[in-house]
């Protein structure tokens, strides 16, 4: 399978493509925003880089304008990769690194966030191999092996979220971010299992008691998939209270969710209810 590398030309992205500069199945892609005056530059220069390692290059030019808001330049640069990725029987691969998930662990804790929201970068179709590797070791790498790339001035520009968000990252210490990247890679690996098991099942009104003898952050979070088919959304105690009737109740039991709604167990199966009696 090809792999479609999406290289702004920036330091983050020219370090991953100069790591698989030798790989024949390695795509140069470059989305062209259109948002600043001299984008086309940048263009040029990936380009330029993409022949020197006798890469195939790809480019789209769009002009999205100065006032573009953050999301829809974004789908704008995935809606390209993902279409070249079509095309070519490709995997998009991007330059996210450990810095980028610590800042977006960050942002959606100041916006409010579920569990998922502790796991982003996780999209399964998108390969992220700079995942490990912190802003300061991208730095030491460019520059052990003197590779050229370009500053892209809007990462300095504090009316975006994520800039001021980087910002002030800054002056957090070091073992406090790696709890952050850590728990956000953990939440990853539950993100992974939870999908991996709800993609295996042809769930409907009926859940099988034995799919909830597995790991509590699991099984509680399939549960909450089973009762928001329902129309009911709990709170994680009360998902867990929910969760330890399903383990133990015996045959004919009811359990209450809430006013509304209940669980009917059955020896080997339960379902969701509205009737009392």
């Amino acid at each position: 399978m090809k792999k479609i590398l999406a290289v702004s030309g920036g330091i983050d992205s020219v370090v991953m493509l100069h790591m698989f500069r030798n790989d024949p199945d390695v795509i140069v892609a470059h989305f062209d925003h259109g948002i600043r005056p001299n984008s086309s530059d940048d263009c040029d220069f990936v380009e330029k880089i993409a022949k020197s390692y006798n890469r195939p290059f790809f480019a789209r030019h769009a002009k999205l304008g100065e006032d573009c808001p953050e999301d829809t330049a974004r789908r704008a640069r995935y809606d390209f990769l993902t279409k070249l990725a079509k095309e070519q029987n490709g995997q998009i691969y991007t330059a996210h690194h450990r810095d980028d998930l610590i800042e977006s662990v960050a942002i959606n804790l100041i916006r409010g966030t579920g569990w998922r929201g502790l796991a982003p970068l996780n999209n399964p179709s998108i390969v992220r191999p700079l995942l490990d590797m912190t802003k300061k070791d991208i730095y030491r790498y460019a520059a052990e092996h003197n590779l050229r790339f370009r500053q892209d001035q809007s990462n300095s520009d504090d009316s975006y979220l994520r800039n001021r968000i980087r910002f002030a990252l800054r002056d957090v210490p070091d073992a406090q971010k790696e709890k952050l990247a850590n728990l956000a890679m953990a939440q990853r690996r539950l993100a992974v299992e939870v999908d991996d098991i709800l993609n295996s099942l042809n769930l409907n009104s009926n859940y099988p008691r034995s799919l909830f003898s597995q790991d509590d952050q699991v099984s509680i979070e399939i549960l909450r998939f089973c009762l928001i088919q329902n129309d009911v959304q709990l709170t994680r105690p009360q998902l867990a209270r929910a969760l330890e009737a399903i383990r133990t109740f015996a045959q004919g039991k009811k359990y209450s969710l809430d006013k509304n709604h209940f669980l009917k167990i059955n020896r080997y199966y339960f379902g969701v209810t509205t009737e009392i009696c």
